[in-house]
């Protein structure tokens, strides 16, 4: 008979599963555990338990899950059961189907208790995705279908373990022993990281989309950034920390990672521009809040000709009447003088130079062909700027009130809603129970230049769109968008 390599045949996998109340471990608790045991290809124990979460189950996750707030109102506290859990899951590797999401609840639920608790950790779903790259679903219903295993009782703690245990066995049997052990070596390889930062840290990020937070003393915050795929990105910026000054101070500054999941790149993007506006972390160059934005409007004079000034307010449904956002006056008008030079436009009608009897500058350079003097047609003049200005006006909002923005992610079963109007993102739901029940307020919503052109481009662009739109009832007061 053939020797088994060794990490197959000398090691316990425990496959466990939990259901919660909710999908963040800082806020929502655990309702039921199950964990199976595996060694060498056969099972060698199982251990499961439901828990009183000492909070609210809601409707949702009990039509979700079967579990209710009767069911385990008898049920013990993770503190009763916190002694026996550890010592089960002394010495095994943690296995779980998107590990992050279980580790992160049972690591969070020791927290709360004063306590630490690490284990290695194997994610299946990065497992399926090292062992079948051709595909690109991998959560557990995909697996299921895939490879013909049993159904199993879903999002039931025990019925989860058995569908993932049915995959792991699976993979032993379309795949040499080999090749399965190489995979879970490299899955389990631990990371260099910086020193202040413990090296669990990978085995709780995340390989799917989001934002991330790195933090140093006091809590304070370092830096925000976004990812398709946040371990791999937290990981490059490790692996890089001594290319620069800035990326070894910010490196030897870091004491922890906190993250943010979104169902897909849409949320991460947006969630991130808030977050460096409204949070200011130390070491983000880019997409600071600016305090003043500015547009220029185009108004006609008395004579006829179109003028151009600056505009520190616009009207939402009247985007179409305004040319470009700006975060400074200075901006503003550097962008003008540069339309002026290419297309032989009037300084004065331009407010570059002050109004008043006489040609501009630019006439006597032979850069103006005469507005300034009556000498050329309005009519000329005016197409002339409409052409010279086309490029910076402002997209007009295209529904008649708000629409949400469905992103789904097969993979993690997860769903974010983006409410967005008139080029600003309102809200970030999480069901379409919670946008049944949705109200977006009247009141102004701060407009960014950022997230303006971001959504410009995610929503007019021709790229094949990775969403769902749903569009909502108009609101009964349009929001004035400058901040």
């Amino acid at each position: 008979m053939t020797k088994k390599p060794a990490l197959l045949s000398n090691e316990t996998f425990a496959f466990l599963d939990i259901e919660t109340t909710g999908g963040n471990p800082q806020r929502d608790r655990i309702t039921e555990i199950g964990i199976r045991f595996w060694r060498a290809g056969d099972v060698v124990g199982e251990w499961q338990t439901l828990l009183n979460p000492e909070t609210r189950i809601s409707g949702f996750i009990e039509r979700l899950t079967g579990i209710s707030n009767e069911l385990v109102a008898d049920a013990p506290l993770f503190s009763e059961i916190a002694d026996e859990l550890e010592e089960q899951l002394a010495g095994v590797i943690f296995v779980a189907h998107n590990a992050r999401f279980d580790y992160g609840f049972i690591k969070s639920e020791f927290r709360k208790l004063g306590r630490a608790f690490s284990a290695r950790v194997l994610c299946t779903v990065r497992l399926s995705r090292a062992l079948y790259p051709e595909h690109s679903r991998h959560n557990m219903d995909a697996l299921i279908n895939r490879h013909n295993l049993p159904q199993v009782e879903r999002h039931r703690a025990m019925g989860d373990v058995s569908a993932m245990l049915a995959f792991f066995e699976h993979t032993l049997v379309e795949h040499d022993t080999d090749t399965v052990n190489q995979a879970i070596q490299r899955l389990l390889q631990r990371q260099s990281t910086p020193s202040n930062v413990p090296p669990e840290i990978f085995a709780e990020l995340p390989q799917g989309p989001g934002v991330y937070r790195f933090y140093g003393d006091n809590d304070a915050l370092l830096y925000v950034g976004k990812s398709t795929n946040i371990a791999q990105r937290v990981a490059s910026h490790f692996a890089g920390d001594h290319q620069s000054p800035r990326g070894l101070r910010m490196s030897e500054s870091l004491r922890r990672v906190e993250f943010t999941e979104t169902a897909g790149e849409l949320g991460a993007l947006l969630l991130e521009l808030k977050q460096i506006k409204s949070l200011n972390p130390l070491y983000n160059r880019r997409s600071r809040a600016a305090k003043n934005l500015v547009s220029i409007a185009l108004t006609t004079n008395k004579e006829g000709y179109l003028q151009a000034g600056l505009a520190r307010k616009v009207v939402p449904d009247q985007l179409s009447d305004y040319f470009g956002l700006f975060r400074s006056k200075r901006d503003a008008l550097g962008a003008i003088r540069g339309i002026a030079g290419k297309n032989d436009l009037c300084g004065k009608l331009l407010g570059l130079e002050p109004a008043g009897a006489g040609p501009c500058f630019q006439r006597s350079l032979g850069r103006c062909k005469g507005a300034c003097e009556g000498a050329e047609d309005p009519t000329r003049y005016n197409l002339r700027m409409q052409i010279a200005f086309h490029n910076l006006r402002l997209k007009t909002w295209p529904w008649p009130g708000p629409v949400a923005l469905v992103e789904d992610n097969r993979d993690t079963d997860r769903t974010d809603i983006l409410v967005v109007y008139n080029w600003v993102h309102i809200a970030t739901l999480n069901s379409e129970e919670e946008l049944n029940d949705f109200e977006p307020g009247a009141d102004p919503v701060t407009f960014d230049l950022d997230s303006y052109k971001l959504l410009v481009k995610a929503l007019l662009g021709r790229d094949k769109k990775p969403y769902r739109i749903i569009e909502l009832p108009p609101l009964t007061q349009p929001a004035v968008l400058m901040p």
